[in-house]
This record gives C-alpha cells, sequence and structure tokens, in this order.
C-alpha cells in the first residue's frame, strides 16, 4: 500500500476515531498541525482534544461512569456489633485451627468494614 493511500484512509479514520489510535499515530497527524507545545510531553488525551481542537471538531462531552454504591441495609451500630460477633467467632475458629472458616470470617469481617466506612461517609 502507498503512503498517499495510507494518509487518506487514516485521515477518514482519525476524525472519528481519535481514541482508538495509538500516541505514536497521533504524534504523527499533531505534527502536521502548527503548534508551540512539545509533543512530546503530551498525554494521549491532550494529543486528542490538540488534533480536535485544531481540526475544528466539536469534543463530544465522554459519559461519566458513575460508582455504583449498593444500598446499606444496617445501621453503623448494627453493623459494628455483628464485626464483634464476627470476631469471637473468628478467635474461636483460630483457636480450633480451623484456618478456612477464619479465613472465611476474615473476609466478612474486612466487608462489613468497608460498609461500616461507606457509610460513615455517606
Amino acid at each position: 500500500m502507498s503512503e498517499e493511500t495510507h494518509k487518506k484512509e487514516h485521515k477518514q479514520h482519525d476524525e472519528k476515531h481519535l481514541d482508538k489510535l495509538t500516541i505514536k499515530e497521533l504524534r504523527e497527524i499533531a505534527e502536521e498541525i502548527p503548534h508551540e507545545r512539545a509533543l512530546h510531553d503530551m498525554k494521549k488525551a491532550e494529543l486528542v482534544a490538540f488534533i480536535k481542537e485544531a481540526r475544528g471538531i466539536k469534543d463530544e462531552a465522554p459519559a461519566r461512569k458513575k460508582k455504583h454504591i449498593g444500598k446499606i441495609k444496617m445501621t453503623k451500630l448494627e453493623l459494628k456489633a455483628k464485626i464483634r460477633e464476627l470476631k469471637t467467632l473468628r478467635r474461636q475458629a483460630l483457636e480450633a485451627e480451623e484456618n478456612k472458616k477464619a479465613s472465611r470470617l476474615r473476609h466478612q469481617i474486612s466487608q462489613l468494614k468497608k460498609k461500616s466506612r461507606r457509610l460513615a461517609a455517606v
């Protein structure tokens, strides 16, 4: 494939899918545009924004991903009581050398602690 054909295909592809290109390809495109900033210092998002601005492409606002926080059904006091209860059960499991049960209880305690932290943040 000749370079001219490659460049034509590249230009058609660039305007719609700049985010899918590699940094090297973005730098090649940005080198054709007159600039004052050093291209090698730019990150991928900056390069994409620079190219879109230079070509007059309106940047569509990306949909923000919201972090899903599940509903917490227990109150903080109930969570703390459950944690204390599980800690005593874990201590008993360790004394009885039931390592799998102790590990499972440790995981449950950890999950409840995370829930209590989320509840305190709200």
